[in-house]
């Protein structure tokens, strides 16, 4: 119980620091010291080394390597006119289907969340487009901003995710495995949405009004030309991943170095442009290394206090099925996803959360996945939806009018989050087959 109590304790304080509109990487600094110092007498030298230690350790990880070079490979896609060439590839294809253009608001994420890595630049970039777009076409408003802010959270599960490669570090699971089992379930809430798609299209088609699409084969050949830059840095970063070829790190300065001559041949490369995605690469990667830095520091912190080993004995002790813990743990993370984006999420309860899981034989790359899912629902969840407030700001709709646009899409990733329960091998079958 007296872990228990510490770690309310020191949950309690980082949501009080935090409250206060502190940075939350300089909040999670702050806990650790406070209770390195307050509750096991520790000097400030000593912490000082001990925070030495973490940033000397982490500054030489290999792997965090990816997360800059993914981050720039999505500012440059972002920064061109490659969404727009994604809508005019889809457009032509999804024609026929029950929904049409509305489809495309799930295939372009898909897409952009393959060379991106990132939920809001999903968002962003692939909104920017279809949202003019299927306004001014006569679509839904509700079912097209619905699908969009659903649909821009595949950044975090379709691989190469940021948020994956964070969470791979933390737990020391293998990045590769990691990518590998978010693909399955990544398609199948994307399968799931565009199902939804077809349904309400089917049972009232004034939400996609009928138009009359071009036909023949030179059209569905300027839809490849159109698709053919996105689809060919996917075949170059994931496949090399996934062959063995190159790391995720290696892969990931093989896709900036694929990206730069993608826009080179479109004629948009500039001294500019490289300044711009620079500026925005090191800004948001400064971020996430902050923030892994803090939450190292923070899991440290916990040790010396035996606060995950003494909650893990104590849930332990209830004698929990696995089952229960994840559902208890499900509940949790969309409290938690209310408040926190995705990296503050695993940062701050993955001390806590692992040691229960791995205590209840749970596979840490299948609740890797879970949790991703989980923390997708805190996207399109008010107040601190990150994707909700992109779509206000891209639609003009006020966010409780956009939260409830999401709402179906957020039931549907949370009929996902069953899928996954009931059936593992969604998430475990690709990693098995490739790697084992």
């Amino acid at each position: 119980m007296e872990a228990l109590f510490s770690a309310l304790l020191l949950l309690g304080l980082i949501f009080v620091v935090l409250g206060l509109g502190v940075w939350i990487f300089l909040g999670l600094f702050a806990v650790s010291g406070i209770a390195l110092m307050v509750l096991l007498g520790m000097d400030i030298s000593r912490i000082g080394t001990i925070a030495a230690n973490i940033v000397n350790r982490y500054g030489s990880a290999w792997e965090l390597a990816a997360i800059p070079m993914f981050i720039w490979m999505g500012e440059i896609i972002f920064r061109t006119d490659l969404s727009n060439r994604i809508f005019r590839g889809l457009a032509p294809l999804v024609a026929h289907i029950p929904g049409r253009l509305l489809h495309t608001n799930i295939l372009g994420c898909t897409l952009f969340a393959a060379v991106s890595g990132s939920s809001a630049a999903t968002t962003a970039t692939v909104g920017k487009i279809t949202t003019n777009e299927l306004e001014r076409h006569g679509y839904d408003r509700a079912l097209s901003s619905g699908s969009l802010a659903g649909a821009g959270s595949f950044g975090l599960m379709i691989p190469p995710s940021i948020v994956m490669i964070v969470y791979a570090i933390l737990a020391e699971v293998s990045v590769t495995r990691m990518f590998a089992a978010g693909v399955l379930p990544g398609l199948m809430i994307a399968a799931m949405f565009s199902c939804y798609i077809v349904l309400r299209s089917l049972l009232n088609p004034s939400l996609a009004p009928v138009t009359a699409p071009k036909r023949g084969a030179i059209i569905y050949l300027h839809s490849v030309v159109d698709l053919l830059p996105v689809l060919s840095l996917m075949v170059i970063v994931l496949g090399s991943i996934y062959s063995g070829i190159a790391t995720p790190s290696e892969a990931a300065a093989v896709g900036v170095c694929a990206a730069l001559i993608v826009t080179g041949v479109l004629r948009q490369l500039s001294v500019s442009l490289l300044l711009q995605t620079l500026l925005g690469a090191v800004r948001t990667s400064a971020m996430i290394c902050s923030l892994l830095i803090a939450a190292a520091l923070l899991s440290t912190a916990m040790g010396y206090l035996h606060i995950p080993s003494g909650v893990a004995n104590t849930i332990a002790a209830l004698e929990l099925t696995p089952l229960t813990l994840i559902l208890v743990l499900t509940l949790f993370y969309i409290i938690l996803g209310l408040f926190l984006d995705g990296v503050s999420i695993i940062v701050m309860s993955l001390p806590i959360t692992l040691p229960l899981a791995a205590l209840a034989g749970i596979d840490p790359i299948w609740f890797g996945i879970f949790l991703i899912v989980t923390i997708e629902l805190g996207q399109i969840t008010p107040p601190v939806g990150f994707n909700l407030f992109i779509l206000q700001s891209l639609t003009g709709r006020p966010i409780g009018r956009v939260a409830l646009d999401a709402l179906p899409f957020f039931c549907l990733m949370l009929a996902g989050v069953g899928l996954l329960i009931a059936f593992p091998q969604i998430a475990l079958w690709l990693p098995g087959v490739l790697y084992d």
